[in-house]
């Protein structure tokens, strides 16, 4: 069987922590899943990416606008279509993060039914293993053990991009799109199957352009991935969602006996040093910050107007660089960041590509100075620009850290980055010790 045939998904993730999110969701399901920064052709899965089930391609529309998304997402779109798998997702963020100007899931949803002819688009953003739920069309996520909506989230509704506004996730993207939203509700997808088949057809009947799939545990989590998976068409499909889709559907697998069942990871060992370069505003970040200074890891702040401005990088990064080399000769690591929680003033959001990329160019002249094999990236609009300065090819699950937040193992051309094991991390992703964790290699 070819290494075409076997592809069960292919992915686009709109931001890059994401992207990893989405990985580590297929592959700890058993699903054997690499992670792209650019779509592959079809004789790359060969050699060492021989045998894959899912591909991914991280990339960054979330921080697009919609024309750049018009330009960017159709041949992206049409490149995975070549490698034949049976859905192609437009992977979104399990917080929905989104709006009409910025990283507009409508406007990607459009897009795609193009690309790909899809009659209908299914839509599942809920995820249980991150605290995520979607319940009546509303979106929920959980904080600190207790669930809020969207609208009400301490983080979500203050973010400094894209604010939630509305949990009711219809009403969110009809600000985004023209394109009808019927809505598979949680007590739809409740009871028998043959009757939840039945309400399914029911709905598809009216012709809607998208259906949203409730999600409040796992139960349902499957029923939802074997409707997906056993309404596909011949050919690729197009699918929306989170990694809850991608837990949805690796659930139903192996209940099919699709994928053989979870895989195992072993964990990855201590490090001597860790490098952690975060563009993250997250609260969450903010206190894995805090966590790390207190424990001995040198905090350099990146003044990230000097770091936006052309005449003034070049100045800025070798200050950093400079400090954390010094940092790095004892003690466990070195945090750089741009900003501490959402209150933090330096935040600069219209900024955050130019600010990604020359993060990227700090951490690869770290790398490259102290050949340390393990740093993490956290955040997901800056991420993305960041690790393309990289030059890397791919990434592989190499262990989880906290659940959407894993240390992946990269491939590369350059043979001093070949193998570099790199944790990412979106903003809202681990518990206070994250960094911590990651030195010492296992959760």
């Amino acid at each position: 069987m070819s290494g075409q045939s076997q592809l069960l998904l292919g992915f686009y993730g709109d931001d890059f922590t994401g992207s990893a999110d989405t990985m580590e969701a297929l592959s700890l399901n058993g699903a054997r899943t690499a992670l792209f920064l650019e779509p592959p052709a079809p004789e790359q899965l060969t050699g060492r990416f021989a045998g894959l089930r899912a591909v991914g391609v991280a990339g960054i529309s979330r921080s697009l606008a919609p024309a750049q998304m018009g330009e960017v997402l159709p041949p992206v779109f049409a490149r995975m279509k070549q490698l034949g798998p049976a859905i192609c997702q437009y992977k979104v963020c399990s917080t929905f993060d989104s709006s009409p100007e910025v990283g507009s899931i409508g406007r990607a949803i459009e897009i795609g039914q193009e690309v790909f002819g899809a009659r209908w688009v299914p839509l599942l953003v809920g995820a249980p293993p991150l605290e995520r739920y979607c319940l009546f069309g509303n979106l929920f996520a959980g904080v600190g053990g207790e669930a809020y909506r969207l609208d009400r989230h301490p983080t979500m509704s203050r973010h400094p991009v894209t604010p939630m506004r509305e949990s009711d996730l219809r009403l969110h993207l009809a600000r985004q799109t023209d394109r009808r939203v019927a809505l598979m509700d949680i007590l739809s997808l409740t009871g028998d199957p043959g009757k939840v088949d039945q309400r399914l057809d029911g709905l598809l009947r009216a012709r809607p352009d998208v259906v949203l799939f409730d999600v409040l545990d796992e139960a349902r989590l499957e029923e939802a991935g074997r409707l997906i998976w056993s309404r596909r068409g011949a050919g690729t499909n197009f699918a929306v969602g989170s990694s809850g889709l991608d837990y949805a559907l690796a659930a139903h697998w192996r209940a099919a006996g699709v994928v053989a069942g979870p895989s195992r990871f072993a964990p990855a060992g201590p490090a001597e040093r860790l490098i952690v370069v975060s563009g993250s505003c997250s609260p969450v970040t903010k206190v894995q910050i805090e966590w790390a200074l207190a424990r001995g890891f040198t905090g350099l702040r990146a003044d990230v107007l000097r770091l936006a401005d052309p005449g003034l990088a070049e100045a800025e990064r070798a200050r950093i660089v400079y400090q954390a080399l010094d940092a790095l000769g004892g003690g466990p690591g070195v945090v750089i960041y741009t900003a501490l929680g959402p209150e933090d003033p330096h935040i600069a959001a219209g900024a955050r590509d130019r600010l990604g990329a020359e993060m990227g160019r700090i951490l690869r002249a770290l790398l490259e100075h102290t050949r340390l094999r393990r740093a993490v990236l956290a955040g997901g609009d800056t991420s993305g620009h960041a690790a393309r300065e990289l030059e890397l090819t791919a990434l592989e699950l190499l262990t989880p850290m906290a659940p959407g937040s894993p240390l992946c193992r990269a491939a590369s051309a350059e043979p001093w980055l070949d193998g570099l094991e790199l944790a990412l991390k979106g903003g809202q992703g681990g518990k206070e010790d994250y960094f911590g964790c990651v030195l010492r290699g296992g959760a």
